[in-house]
């Protein structure tokens, strides 16, 4: 960590017009949509519980830890000096200390500790704040978080591994569950020959006398330093969902191979795996042949923190595109000053607070869900999908123009941008890509209509305010009623104007009028396929004063 202060001049000339070194801010206080939307979306505590992290992740001191960490990846450690084999992973410290600053404070847990009382909002939020620190080391945190409906599955599992998992505490040591004060989860679901075709997996599980085995290959294992993995596999009875841990009851390493690890475009600091399964001990989790229903009430979950992570991304550039603008100058003029600029960066600035909020409106249906209310129930089933396919195609685009605000300066690794903009594609990968999410909703469409008709009634709610939106809705009534085969090529189309109606529905309704007005105007009206096209009489004033002095 820098703890000098830089020398301006230097042998053959003074550096000047530059922005000074990045300080400590406080992340949530400096986030206006962010404290508007928790203000509307959840209770009081969870705002007051999130007042420490929102100081601790914009603090210098994190940021070092965050460049740590993704300069210094994982690496493999196959075998001990001896020839015996470890299959583990080594971590920088820094990832380490990341790791604490997430679960020593219980962010992987809140969603199941106050589930229906802002629970899922908290852990959004957090996830959000996080992800400003570093993205790679969330992946853990997310599959931790978000293990625990499907152990709901199985009494006896959640019985067992609940507690661990909801303790407050980073343990990283490898060692039995029953020894730990903590404990973290992991998936492996897909194969070489299927990725999102799970249905053509072809690892086998076998019943044995002392429990099921697994064998078989594994082409991503998300987090495999994890206690247990959660994952597929073919059974007589089609395919099963079963959890494997990292060790045998009688205390063994389990067979768990790592073949090595993914050398990934970004996500640095994450370690994904090959592994294969050979005879490893495991047990089922839910019903026999029916491991995709079970191992999707995991992967709703992830959906959204899938879906949160792009927008915390697309902040913390913003916010550093911002804070270059206002202090660079060119031809005879400050950045921020300059019309161009301006409307860029307002454009971007549109695009921020319609993701966050879109995100903290989605956490509200999974809290309005757990509490039984139907209308929230059926929005959780949709509106998942919905922002995570739209906000992580705005991401790369989004932080390709950021980095050109800071020109050269943001094109290199020493500027977060570089970082940030290698992360960009993964969360759309993760978890279904663009095309497997968007026939997800048509599913959801076909499956349970009472999605439709919630979505329905929260864009409804805003009629009349905006012929913008109006004009959107009444678009997408028309081409909904298309028939199946025209609404699956048509499925990227009306999953992308979905979310946009959403979004401008939800600022309309909470946003100041010149955000939720100039946001319609210039997404659902001959939209522009470049950040930086706005209404000539767009308030840009407006929109830039709600960002950070």
């Amino acid at each position: 960590m820098q703890d000098y202060a830089p020398r301006a001049r230097l042998a053959t000339h003074e550096v000047t017009n530059q922005p000074d070194a990045p300080e400590d801010r406080n992340l949530l206080e400096d986030d206006l949509p962010l404290r508007e939307a928790l203000t509307r979306d959840a209770p009081d505590w969870v705002t007051e519980r999130l007042a420490p992290l929102g100081r601790e992740v914009g603090s210098e001191r994190v940021r070092a830890l965050g460049e740590a960490a993704n300069r210094h990846p994982p690496e493999l450690r196959l075998f001990d000096r001896y020839g015996r084999r470890l299959d583990a992973v080594d971590y920088h410290p820094a990832y380490h200390a990341l790791m604490h600053l997430a679960l020593d404070n219980g962010w992987h847990a809140v969603a199941w500790q106050e589930e229906g009382h802002g629970g899922h909002q908290a852990h959004v939020a957090a996830l959000y704040l996080l992800t400003q620190a570093e993205p790679g080391f969330c992946c853990p945190v997310t599959m931790t978080h978000a293990a625990m409906p499907a152990l709901r599955h199985s009494s006896s599992l959640h019985e067992r591994w609940s507690p661990g998992l909801l303790s407050w505490d980073y343990d990283p040591r490898a060692l039995p569950a029953e020894r730990k004060t903590a404990l973290t989860f992991g998936m492996a679901m897909t194969e070489k020959q299927g990725g999102s075709d799970v249905r053509a997996n072809t690892t086998r599980a076998l019943p044995t006398e002392d429990g099921w085995r697994l064998n078989g290959h594994k082409w991503f294992c998300s987090a495999p330093m994890s206690d247990a993995f959660l994952t597929l596999a073919q059974t007589d009875d089609g395919l099963g969902c079963f959890l494997v841990p990292r060790f045998t009851p009688d205390g063994e390493r389990n067979a768990i191979e790592l073949q090595r690890l993914k050398d990934k475009c970004g996500n640095r600091a994450n370690a994904s795996a090959e592994i294969e399964y050979r005879d490893a001990w495991a047990e089922p989790l839910g019903e026999p042949g029916r491991g995709i229903a079970t191992i999707l009430s995991m992967v709703q979950q992830t959906r959204l923190d899938a879906a949160t992570a792009p927008v915390a991304m697309m902040r913390q550039a913003l916010s550093e595109a911002w804070r270059h603008v206002r202090t660079r100058h060119a031809f005879g003029q400050r950045l921020s000053e300059q019309p161009l600029m301006r409307t860029l960066l307002a454009d971007m600035a549109l695009e921020v607070e319609a993701g966050v909020a879109l995100t903290l409106r989605t956490a509200r249906a999974f809290d309005g869900a757990a509490r039984g209310d139907a209308h929230e129930t059926a929005l959780a089933r949709l509106l998942p999908a919905l922002a995570k396919y739209w906000h992580n195609k705005r991401a790369p685009g989004f932080l390709a123009e950021a980095m050109e605000c800071l020109g050269g300066i943001g094109y290199v690794e020493e500027s977060p941008m570089a970082r940030l903009y290698r992360e960009a594609p993964v969360n759309s990968i993760w978890e279904g890509s663009g095309n497997v999410i968007c026939l997800d909703v048509l599913r959801v469409f076909e499956r349970h209509p009472d999605a439709l008709a919630a979505l329905r009634q929260e864009l409804n709610a805003v009629r009349g305010i905006s012929p913008a939106l109006d004009a959107a809705i009444q678009e997408l009534v028309t081409r909904l009623e298309a028939p199946p085969e025209t609404l699956e090529r048509q499925a990227r189309w009306l999953t992308q104007r979905l979310a946009q109606c959403l979004q401008g529905a939800l600022l309309l309704r909470h946003a100041p009028a010149e955000i939720g007005e100039t946001f319609c105007r210039s997404r659902l009206i001959d939209p522009g396929p470049v950040f930086g096209i706005l209404p000539a009489d767009a308030p840009e004033d407006a929109i830039l004063a709600r960002l950070p002095n």
